[in-house]
């Protein structure tokens, strides 16, 4: 009982701690891939777990997040990302393209229960670099433009002098 308390704790503390949880059903997947997708959310620094829903539905209880409870059915394994909010959905998202015994029941982005839609959504979005390299390019192409513009009258400018000389 103490063992099952103990647990309970730990999924209540990583479902505080994460800022994005996305809930599987891996049924049907073979050894190797299990592995091949533990290593790949691994390396994005996901944390990959099968837990029994029982003592899953004690830790959504304790931390108002019941509305998973339904997604609780059958073999399911969570991935817990406290980094990157993309992460675990572009990675499951991809996986269960090419794997499709891989089943995505749900998640809780930023404290927010959402659906399988929503996962699918935010899987499509591009990472945190390539959003900061989006806005980056945009917060650059006025002073771009400006230079060029610069440059152009400047060019103009010179090839006016040239014939006024000649």
């Amino acid at each position: 009982m103490e063992q099952k308390k103990q647990v309970v704790a730990e999924i209540v503390g990583k479902l505080n701690g994460s800022k994005s949880t996305v809930l599987t059903d891996y049924r049907g997947l073979t050894v190797a891939e299990m592995n091949e997708l533990r290593k790949q959310l691994r390396e994005a620094g996901v944390d990959y777990q099968v837990l029994k829903n029982t003592l899953t539905r004690r830790a959504t209880a304790e931390t108002q997040l019941t509305e998973l409870d339904e997604t609780l059915k059958g073999p399911t394994a969570i991935a817990f990302s406290n980094e990157d909010v993309v992460a675990p959905a572009k990675i499951l998202h991809n996986f269960s393209k090419d794997h499709k015994a891989l089943e995505i029941k749900g998640g809780v982005v930023e404290g927010r229960v959402v659906s399988v839609d929503e996962i699918k959504e935010l899987a499509t979005l591009p990472s945190r670099e390539g959003l900061l390299s989006m806005l980056l390019s945009v917060l650059q192409a006025p002073m771009r433009n400006f230079a060029l513009a610069v440059k152009a009258v400047s060019d103009k400018d010179g090839e006016g002098k040239g014939e006024q000389e000649a």
